[in-house]
């Protein structure tokens, strides 16, 4: 699986002008599940990002989680993270097949749960419009197959 993780002032994502998630502080999760991925790879995701150290400490280091400040998380389907851009029109190949990818997606978002990380989530396959305020900003790209 693949995620992009912003560390966020605040987050939402709207779906036909209404809110249907929202976060902050805390976490914007952009989540890609690729052909192939597992449960087991999304529950090691999620594992990783509730102990991500991004968010500073008194002394101004980041060596907080999500967790460690009481934050929570926005989690938004993104199977563009699965781009090619071999050419100029990307291509989407390596995505998991929507059902598979919306399968994944929800098992990665409860996992996330599971560790204590209160998460809302977009609606997958939708046309969502995601706004943020990205902190720092701090943008870390996962990837489980690296």
């Amino acid at each position: 699986m693949r995620a992009l993780v912003q560390r966020i002032s605040e987050a939402a994502v709207r779906v036909d002008g209404a809110v249907v998630g929202h976060s902050g502080p805390g976490l914007l999760v952009l989540v890609c599940a690729m052909r192939d991925d597992t449960e087991a790879q999304a529950e090691k995701l999620a594992a990783k990002i509730s102990k991500l150290r991004i968010f500073q400490d008194d002394a101004g280091k980041m060596n907080l989680s999500v967790r460690d400040i009481q934050g929570s998380a926005l989690v938004v389907s993104q199977f563009t993270l699965a781009a090619e851009t071999k050419g100029n029109r990307p291509g989407f190949s390596t995505a998991a097949a929507p059902d598979i990818g919306n399968a994944l997606y929800e098992h990665f978002t409860d996992a996330l749960r599971q560790t204590g990380v209160p998460c809302e989530t977009g609606i997958f396959g939708a046309d969502m419009k995601v706004s943020l305020i990205n902190d720092g900003p701090i943008t870390i790209w996962l990837d489980t197959d690296q």
